[in-house]
Order: C-alpha cells, then structure tokens, then sequence
C-alpha cells in the first residue's frame, strides 16, 4: 500500500513496518487536522497485510505531542453534559490504537502532555528518552478534567495513588520516574532508543501477522476484569488452536524441527 497525501505525518511503509512520524509544527499540537491523519492512518494501516507494526515518533527533538487542541474543549457545548451512549472522536481513535490487529509502538522523545500522553497509552508498548521525556496531565489547574482516557488507562498503568499525583499535582513525570511506575515500558538514552525499537519492531514484523493479532487478544482477555481466570485460560486455548489449524503455522512449526529445536545445540546455540 502507498500512503500517500498526509500534510503532518511522514510515512513509510518496508519490512512489514510502519513508521509514522508526526511533523506538525510548531509544537505537534493535537489538533482537529493532526487526528483525522491519525484516524486515516489507522485505517489504511489496518488494511495493508503487509504491515504487521505501527510505530510512531516525532519529527521535533524536543516536542513529541504538545497537547492537544483547547479548541477541541472549547467547542464542546455549554448545554450537553449529559452521558452519551457513543465515544467522543478522540476516544474512538484512541480505541483504534488499542483494538488495531497490529503491533503499536510509541517512540516519545521530549514534551509529551495531555492528550498526547492518552494518545501514546492506546500503543501497545511506549519507549521514551532519557533526559528529554516528560508526560504530564496539566489539565485540572485550568478547571477540567483528561479527557481523553487519561483517568481509565492511566490508574490501570500505575495505580490510584500515583494516577491521582499526575493528574491531580499536574506534575510532570521524567521517563525514568515514567518507567518505574509503568507509564511507560522503557527509558533508554535518546541515542539508543530508536536503534532498540528498531530492533524490536523488525523481531515483531518477522512473525506472522494473525499470530501477533491473536497475543494482542489473548493480553487484552487478562485485562478484562469481566473475566476471570478459568475463562481466559479457554480463551487463550481457542486463540492458540487457532493459530495452529493455520496451514502456514505448521510449515513454520515444521521447519523450525527440521532446523533443529528442541536438540541440546539449538538450544544453546540461541543464547
């Protein structure tokens, strides 16, 4: 697939990777524009079989996403405070984020606040650089709220209290602080941290496409509270059966036997 027509987003697509880098100067607002790229992006992402993984970055060192638009506040009327039976745009493209069939990566690397930190809690995996990361949640001191899954993914992340000292506080969080709590899965010096990603993007992108899918669904089963652990378990056995009925599957199995695993020197020889 040729991505092609996006003003605030570089693409690329090789290698079964994605590469998305946000380039909406001049502060990579979160904007009205920026999140329909975004919502078109996951769309033809999600319909190319070539692409088994999203990753997304800044093209400012020091800006992954400011925040997003006050605007996008702003404009919400006066009169509908009332609970909706629908998720709100930025919801539902955080959604698509969390649901895509394909591997997600957030590489953040500098200022990193309200809707951009709920934008990078949908990836399924966030790297950041050290000395240059803050996620933040500045939103309460001016008289609201994150709105954007900020108060439901990031208790889940780093617990109550801690949810409550970010969003509360308004503090901003450095990546190591980030990486102890949860928040994020790794800080790694800025000049590493695209050559680990890489590295893990192109491990992720040699696997098969239904195989990736099928672990994002069995992780997201543990997660559910609805469900318990029994359940989960036939869950995870249906996902995994079928995963195996696919004939790819079993020439890849095949030939991972006749390549020698399970003798003492495959083994040994993977260290």
């Amino acid at each position: 697939m040729v991505y092609e027509d996006y003003q605030l987003i570089r693409v690329e697509a090789h290698g079964g990777i994605c590469r998305a880098t946000i380039d909406n100067p001049p502060i990579n607002l979160l904007d009205v524009p920026l999140l329909t790229e975004i919502d078109r992006l996951l769309g033809e992402v999600a319909a190319d079989d070539e692409v088994r993984v999203l990753i997304v970055d800044s093209a400012d060192a020091e800006v992954f996403i400011a925040h997003a638009d006050i605007s996008l506040i702003e404009n919400l009327p006066p009169d509908d405070v009332g609970l909706r039976d629908e998720l709100s745009l930025f919801h539902a493209i955080t959604e698509r984020v969390r649901t895509l069939p394909k591997a997600t990566i957030a590489v953040i690397d500098g200022v990193c606040r309200g809707g951009g930190c709920e934008l990078v809690m949908a990836f399924d995996m966030r790297y950041a650089a050290l000395g240059t990361t803050v996620l933040g949640h500045p939103e309460v001191s001016v008289g609201i709220i994150p709105g954007g899954g900020g108060t439901q993914r990031l208790p889940r992340m780093v617990g109550r209290g801690r949810a409550l000292e970010v969003i509360l506080g308004g503090m901003d969080v450095d990546a190591a602080t980030a990486e102890a709590w949860g928040y994020i899965d790794r800080a790694l010096p800025a000049d590493t941290l695209r050559r680990y990603v890489d590295r893990l993007a192109a491990h992720i992108a040699s696997s098969p496409l239904a195989a990736i899918a099928a672990a994002k669904r069995a992780v997201d089963t543990a997660l559910d509270e609805r469900i318990d652990m029994t359940t989960g378990l036939l869950i995870e056995d249906q996902l995994l059966r079928e995963t195996v009925a696919r004939p790819a599957t079993r020439k890849l199995l095949q030939a991972i036997v006749s390549a020698g695993a399970q003798t003492r020197e495959f083994e040994l020889g993977s260290k």
